[in-house]
Parts: C-alpha cells; sequence; structure tokens
C-alpha cells in the first residue's frame, strides 16, 4: 500500500460527525482502525492534526490520512488482541479482568494489540474519551500483572475517575507472591519512588523521587520447596512499578519479576502480582462499587506447589 496522504472531503450527510467515525466510513476502515490512525497522528483535518477521535467535522472540510503504511500494519495487528474478561460495563465505565501478558495502552515497543485495542474494538465510543493513544485508561497494569482494571467509556466518567485517582479514593488492593518472610505481619512502606539514575527506564526507591505508600500485611507464609510469602498489598499511592520496587526495597522480592524480583521457582514465568480488589465510587451516579478478579489459574498453581489450600483471598 502506497504511504502517500489520501485525501477525503467531508459531504454533507458527514458534518458534525466525529473524525473517527466519518474516517470509517469514507474508508471502510473499521471504527477502531481509525481510532488508531487518529491515536498516531496520522489524520489531519484542514491541515490540521486531529488530537483526538471525538474531534467533529464540517461539511466542506478536508481530511488528510498519512504513513497509510503504520495504518495498514495496525489493521493487520487488530485480530491479534487478546480477549478481555469484562466484569462489568455501562454507558460511562468498563471493568475488566486483564490477563498477565496483555499491555495496558500502545507505547512504544507495543503499537497495537492491546488492552485499549480490544475495548475500543468492543466499545468504539472510547476512541475518544482520554488521553489520544489512551483511549479510556484511568490507571494502567504492568504488562506482566493480571487483574481488576475501571477505564472510562464516557469524558465525563474519565474526569471523575482522574479526580478521584488523584485524591486517592480509588481503592487498589493486590495479591503478591514473595521470597522470604516479612519481619511483622503487617506493616507500611513509605518511601519516595523516581527514576533509577544508572538505567532510566527502571524505577527506585529515590529521595529525589515522588511520594509513594503502600501497606501490605501476609496471609500465609510458606517453608517448602521454598521460603515465601502471600501479601495482601493496599496502594496509597501508585506511583509506576510501585508495588515491585517497594517489596524489594525490603527485601521481599517479588517471584516471577525478571526486573525487581527474582525467578519462581516454579517456572510460571511472569511476575506473580494480581490486581484483586478495586473499590471506587461510581463517576456518574455516585454509588459506591467494588469489583474483584479471581485468582488466575498460574498464580493458584504457584501457591499449589507451596502446599496452600484452595481458599478466598481476604480482601480487607
Amino acid at each position: 500500500m502506497s504511504d502517500r496522504p489520501q485525501r477525503f472531503e467531508i459531504p454533507e450527510s458527514l458534518s458534525g460527525e466525529r473524525i473517527d467515525r466519518a474516517l470509517s466510513l469514507l474508508t471502510g476502515r473499521s471504527r477502531s482502525d481509525t481510532a488508531k490512525m487518529v491515536a498516531e497522528g496520522c489524520v489531519l483535518v484542514d491541515r490540521q492534526i486531529a488530537r483526538a477521535g471525538s474531534v467533529r467535522v464540517a461539511a466542506g472540510s478536508t481530511v488528510e490520512v498519512t504513513d497509510m503504511q503504520l495504518s495498514e500494519a495496525l489493521r493487520e495487528q487488530r485480530y491479534e488482541i487478546a480477549p478481555v474478561d469484562v466484569l462489568y460495563a455501562d454507558g460511562d465505565i468498563v471493568v475488566v479482568d486483564k490477563p498477565s501478558g496483555v499491555v495496558t495502552h500502545p507505547g512504544s515497543g507495543h503499537p497495537a494489540g492491546t488492552l485499549a485495542d480490544a475495548l475500543v474494538e468492543r466499545y468504539p465510543d472510547m476512541a475518544g474519551v482520554g488521553e489520544p493513544g489512551r483511549p479510556g485508561i484511568v490507571h494502567r497494569l504492568d504488562r506482566g500483572t493480571s487483574g481488576v482494571l475501571v477505564c472510562a467509556r464516557s469524558s465525563r466518567a474519565y474526569d471523575a475517575l482522574v479526580e478521584q485517582l488523584s485524591k486517592r479514593q480509588i481503592h487498589r488492593t493486590y495479591a503478591a507472591l514473595v521470597r522470604g518472610h516479612p519481619s511483622s505481619p503487617t506493616g507500611t512502606i513509605d518511601a519516595p519512588i523516581g527514576r533509577d539514575r544508572e538505567h532510566r527506564t527502571l524505577m527506585a526507591v529515590s529521595s529525589e523521587g515522588r511520594e509513594a505508600r503502600t501497606h501490605y500485611s501476609v496471609v500465609e507464609s510458606y517453608v517448602h520447596p521454598a521460603e515465601a510469602s502471600l501479601l495482601r498489598c493496599r496502594l496509597e499511592t501508585g506511583r509506576t512499578h510501585q508495588i515491585r520496587v517497594h517489596l524489594a526495597s525490603i527485601g521481599l522480592p517479588l517471584l516471577g519479576d525478571p526486573t525487581y524480583g527474582v525467578p519462581d521457582p516454579f517456572g510460571i514465568g511472569r511476575p506473580l502480582l494480581h490486581a484483586i480488589r478495586l473499590a471506587f465510587e461510581h463517576p456518574a451516579t455516585g454509588v459506591e462499587m467494588s469489583f474483584e478478579a479471581e485468582m488466575p489459574g498460574d498464580f493458584m498453581e504457584a501457591l499449589r506447589r507451596l502446599g496452600a489450600e484452595p481458599s478466598v483471598f481476604p480482601t480487607d
């Protein structure tokens, strides 16, 4: 396919439409494809880059699509999006149980096939919500982390959830399997987190970082075939890689974490960290909502090999 710009003139029948929908109708591509084009900065309206899929177009406006090779590559990848388990959805929010191995939103090295792509595929109205390239994403989970996540389907929901997050009114609880045993059954790690001075792609406890607090308690401890502990961790703040960095800083590295932790003894092959519970106020109704994501099979397999009895993880 040629990478020369394609130009279209908006007909009267599409006046007032969102750019992503208008472009979908003009090109025959799916709504998620055109939303990705906009997110990647490939779409110009009257020679100005369209910053969001929600931009409205007027009759007679000229729309240009550039870098069509990139757009074609994104189109080809849309079928590689992993299925996502939707726990709840309405006109304002979508709550999902993200599998491990799925990237939350497009970024360096991951232009497509993300959770955000999967959601736009299912809910096209999310395409213009939130930041460009991160449709509907309010907070994120690392690629290897599984569990519950809330996303916004409307702009009002996005703004309200971001505000709740900034005010620390969204409550997040995680299950973490670590090497070793804490010296106390409960504790708080209060240590600022910032960029590692030597490895700028990594995070570290740093006096120059931003405040960060993680509360933890021991659920179970194990001694064979490895000394390990199952912890319940509650975030008070939400810094990048916070739980992984904090636990490593107190000598409790996360099992399966190749960056901050140690290999797990069972070959599970991913950080044994799971966002098990999420509670927040519904951004439109004000109703308190709480969701839980069951422990995934690989996490349960690690616990079984440590001799744990199947039980309901205590989230409170």
